[in-house]
């Protein structure tokens, strides 16, 4: 109990955390941490300084942001005394239903319960009930062996039930941690797989989801591995079809499978085909429990004859729900990554085809899938009238940016997208500015509309030289504290453009922002990039960039989208962490 009590205050984030029993005159804690004395030694305080007393009277839970200020609680000792301010406490039931106490994690300070805190500690309260449930069983079974001293043979067999019901129970510890940490429907697969393989050790492990909104179907996740030939073969099926997966998920039950005898009577024959396919002898179908309907069912098989007893059929349950919570978590997530990501790309549009001047991007996405950034890269013509010029026939300018929004998320990809529209706005707005004024726009308009968007970019805007030096073009750039460009001379040597001010924070910047300049004669390359193409743990940042540089000296010509390609393969590898945005342009030699 001391242990779910420690999980408790581990997982949710607090200093107190009790496994709390009421008693018709005292409450007491077979579970604590973080309790003070003299409460800490004697494990139990009278139902004066109960507020899970209220828990069991409900028979719900009781989320409190602050105990002094709700009328229920107010009044209770336990807030001067224990030092009780924020509370969350769970029912915990017996069996038949009966509610026993709580599990609760309190902190001494006024404390917003977030849902995923509240959806932690539910999950650990089943966990930590069914543990409770399993003492009680273990403890009627030592009282009948104790009355009946000629029943030791059915008393050790008891008791070997009651270990491997404890083993259980531990699989339903490490299953809410293990299924809590996944992010997608095939690490919810594995997860399950892995989970059951050492306690239950099925021959398969299958999970099959209910999709579709008019007509419902079922889907079989496919191994990765491809192991399974039959489930590519019967991947798809209606909810109403002749499978006992698919019973399972339109009953809400448990379907038990022992022989093929049955298959064949009761279903139909792709399913005995199935079975014996997989050469099963015992197969157990678990409804996965939503809000509706069932979200699809778990499947487990044994190739040899497999008893399913009271407790394994509530490991089972238990086990399906934590899995239905990861497979709506991990469906979320992929919808949300989903679209964060097509408005990302989609953002990053093409880039502008520039007489004599080679110009290039590259977009690469984090190796996890689960993360989405505000890195972008950005390039358009800018006409020259709306930089000041009189004469309307004058060469435009090209304006370029490459920036890095703080944050993997969908919040960090929805600024990007603003702060990249915002700064094409301003260079339009701010005729004949330059880059820094264009940025020093961007910032006002970051911090009057409490956008707080934070991050770093480089902003540059290109325009060809005069005919004195036809062929060559003037680069003005500003830098907000990004990684330093690199330029590659004529010569083959290579530069960094180091100078820089400070980064993008709303209120941070008091100063004017700089611009800098530079001549770019024919053979000058230069390279724009985010951070995520150099910084890694194990490598040194400048030993990072000044490899870059090289194989940016070494460009031989080359189309520059495979030059793009192979330096992100060379420098960042094919497991980058982080997202990786780059612009490149070339000036042809003469």
């Amino acid at each position: 109990m001391d242990r779910f009590a420690r999980l408790v205050a581990n997982v949710v984030g607090v200093p107190m955390a009790l496994v709390s029993l009421v008693e018709p005159s005292r409450q007491v804690f077979p579970g604590m941490v973080g309790l003070a004395e003299p409460w800490a030694q004697s494990r139990q305080t009278p139902l004066t300084h109960s507020l899970c007393r209220h828990v069991v009277t409900t028979g719900r839970p009781l989320v409190l942001a602050d105990a002094r200020q709700d009328p229920l609680t107010c009044a209770n000792p336990a807030i001067p005394d224990l030092g009780v301010i924020a509370y969350a406490g769970m029912p915990l039931t017996d069996g038949a239903g009966h509610v026993l106490g709580s599990l609760c994690a309190i902190d001494t300070r006024p404390r917003e319960w977030t849902a995923r805190e509240l959806e932690l500690l539910e999950d650990l309260t089943a966990a930590c009930g069914a543990e409770l449930r399993l003492r009680i069983v273990s403890l009627h079974h030592e009282q009948a062996r104790a009355a009946e001293a000629t029943a030791r043979a059915e008393a050790d067999d008891v008791t070997r039930r009651h270990r491997a019901a404890l083993g259980r129970s531990q699989l339903l510890l490490r299953a809410a941690d293990a299924l809590a940490d996944t992010t997608g429907l095939s690490d919810v697969r594995e997860q399950v797989r892995e989970l059951v393989g050492s306690d239950l050790k099925p021959a398969y492990v299958g999970l099959v989801l209910v999709e579709g909104t008019t007509t419902k179907r079922l889907r079989r996740m496919v191994d990765v591995m491809g192991s399974t030939p039959m489930e590519r073969t019967y991947e798809s099926y209606t909810l109403d079809a002749a499978w006992p997966t698919a019973r399972a998920a339109r009953e809400n039950r448990t379907i038990t499978v022992t022989d093929t005898a049955q298959l064949e009577r009761d279903y139909s024959p792709e399913a005995a085909e199935t079975f014996t396919a997989l050469g099963l002898r015992t197969a157990v179908c678990v409804p996965l429990p939503g809000t509706v309907l069932p979200l699809g069912t778990l499947v487990l098989g044994w190739n040899h004859p497999h008893e399913i007893d009271i407790v394994e059929q509530a490991v089972l349950a238990s086990l399906a729900g934590y899995t239905a919570r990861a497979v709506e978590r991990a469906l979320f997530l992929d919808n949300r990554i989903d679209a964060a990501r097509e408005m990302q790309e989609a953002l990053l549009t093409d880039v502008p085809s520039v007489p004599h001047l080679d110009l290039a991007a590259l977009y690469r996405a984090a190796a996890r899938t689960d993360l989405v950034g505000g890195d972008w890269y950005d390039a358009y013509m800018l006409p020259s009238a709306a930089h000041g010029g009189e004469d309307s026939s004058a060469p435009a300018v090209l304006a370029l940016s490459v920036g890095d929004i703080t944050g993997h998320d969908m919040r960090a990809a929805t600024l990007m997208g603003q702060v990249r529209s915002m700064l094409r706005q301003a260079d339009l707005d701010h005729a004949g500015g330059g880059p820094a004024r264009a940025v020093s726009a961007l910032e006002h308009a970051n911090s009057a509309l409490h956008l707080d968007a934070s991050g770093t970019l480089v902003h540059a805007h290109l325009r060809p030289c005069g005919s004195d030096r036809k062929g060559s073009w003037d680069l003005t750039w500003t830098n907000a504290g990004h990684p330093p460009p690199l330029v590659v001379r004529p010569d083959g040597g290579v530069d960094r453009l180091t100078r820089h001010d400070i980064m993008l924070f709303p209120g941070l910047n008091t100063r004017p922002r700089r611009e800098n300049r530079l001549f770019l004669p024919p053979g000058s390359v230069v390279l724009f990039y985010t951070d995520g193409l150099v910084e890694r743990p194990e490598v040194d940042m400048d030993l990072a960039i000044d490899a870059t540089g090289r194989m940016l000296a070494a460009h031989d010509g080359r189309p520059l989208e495979v030059l793009l390609n192979e330096i992100t393969d060379r420098i960042a590898g094919p497991d980058a962490k982080d997202d990786i945005a780059l612009l490149a342009l070339r000036v042809p030699a003469a």
